[in-house]
This record gives structure tokens, sequence and C-alpha cells, in this order.
């Protein structure tokens, strides 16, 4: 029987996200990513890494990642809606 895409082992670099993104919604100012649409992770990484959207610590960290590891850390993330409550936005 396949793996649920939220019950797989975290792609590259997903386990430190947790570092900082708590699991569920409401647990400080750094939101979940847990339920975030793929495109939506997609596009503020790639704004990260590009200097679009300034931070000081998730633009040196987007930088660290090729598109191919964003789009599956974003799909992850994405996948893991169904295990938690509905995140706040960012």
């Amino acid at each position: 029987m396949p793996t649920a895409p939220a019950e797989a082992a975290p792609p590259r670099g997903a386990a430190s996200c947790a570092g900082c993104h708590p699991r569920t919604a409401g647990r400080g100012p750094i939101p979940s990513l847990n339920g975030q649409p793929s495109e939506q992770i997609v596009s503020q990484m790639t704004a990260f890494r590009s200097g679009e959207r300034a931070s000081t610590v998730m633009s040196r960290i987007a930088k660290g990642f090729s598109d191919e590891e964003i789009r599956a850390i974003a799909d992850y993330f994405a996948a893991a809606a169904a295990a938690s409550p509905a995140p706040a936005q960012p």
C-alpha cells in the first residue's frame, strides 16, 4: 500500500523548516507551512532566494535550494493539509 504524501519522509531541507515554522497555525509570528498551497510556497521561496522579498534569515536559507528542491519542499508541506488545521496566511 503506498504511503500518503503527508506521511512520506520529508525531502532534503524540509526538516529544517520545522525549526522555525510551527506544525500548526497560531503558534507565534512565523506561519505554519502545513497546508499552504504549493505554488504559494514556491513563489515565496523563489522571492526570498532572488532578493525580491527581503528577510534576514529566509533569504540566506532559500539561496541554498535548487528549483527542484523548493518544489519538493512545497509539495511536501502542501500535502500536509489533511494532517493539520488550516494554516495562517503569511
